[in-house]
């Protein structure tokens, strides 16, 4: 058994030989393919301003091809599970915001080390125990989902915060001056409340655009 390249693609080869030559009849190839929910997957992350870096122990003509394809540009190939973490580390210092996604035993201390961590549920146990989030479907477009959300989820609690301040915010000149009567401010104060969790139910109507 050996390892070939064909394509830039990293394939495992089997090769069938003659007893009396030999000479190789053949080989039988398996190569991984990139699926397309991955391709569309890495766009939409960029789309949202998120830099996309590849960190693989594979070798770098299968780290350079899978960049092309999918548009990143910077990538690091043949790299070991401590250089992982360590490569995280150094995007940190540089003042970044850092997001791993993995599913191996040895991503699990990049993982650990990045701000964010996301594991694919059909992963390793370890890897599952060492990120901070567990997608429960194992294709890429599960972080997209997962940041939308948590950027919507965000976007309400500034919302509410408005809606908590704003009626405290017009209260405060009445009160100062003695005209805030009791029962405008109890008024105020339910508006308040319903404002809040009136805003925060709108958050059900948010929904994934992928299958």
């Amino acid at each position: 058994m050996s390892n070939l390249q064909a394509k830039g693609k990293t394939v495992i080869g089997v090769a069938s030989v003659t007893h009396d030559t030999g000479k190789i009849l053949g080989y039988l190839a398996i190569a991984d393919q990139l699926r397309n929910t991955s391709l569309q997957a890495i766009k939409e992350l960029q789309s949202l301003g998120i830099e996309v870096i590849i960190l693989t122990g594979d070798n770098t003509a299968t780290a350079e091809t899978i960049a092309k394809r999918t548009g990143i540009t910077q990538y690091r190939a043949e790299v070991l599970p401590q250089d992982k973490a360590a490569e995280v580390a150094k995007i940190k210092v540089s003042g970044k915001f850092t997001g791993m996604v993995g599913d191996g035993i040895n991503d699990t201390p990049a993982l650990a080390a990045a701000d964010v961590s996301f594991a694919i549920s059909a992963g390793s146990d370890v890897a599952i125990e060492a990120a901070d989030i567990t997608l429960i479907r194992n294709v890429l477009m599960s972080v997209v989902d997962a940041i939308s959300l948590s950027r919507a989820t965000l976007q309400k609690i500034r919302q509410n915060l408005f809606f908590a301040f704003v009626y405290n915010i017009l209260g405060i000149p009445l009160a100062a001056i003695g005209m805030l009567n009791p029962v405008i401010a109890g008024a105020a104060m339910a508006m308040s409340s319903v404002s809040v969790v009136s805003n925060s139910l709108l958050l059900k109507r948010w929904q994934t655009n992928h299958e």
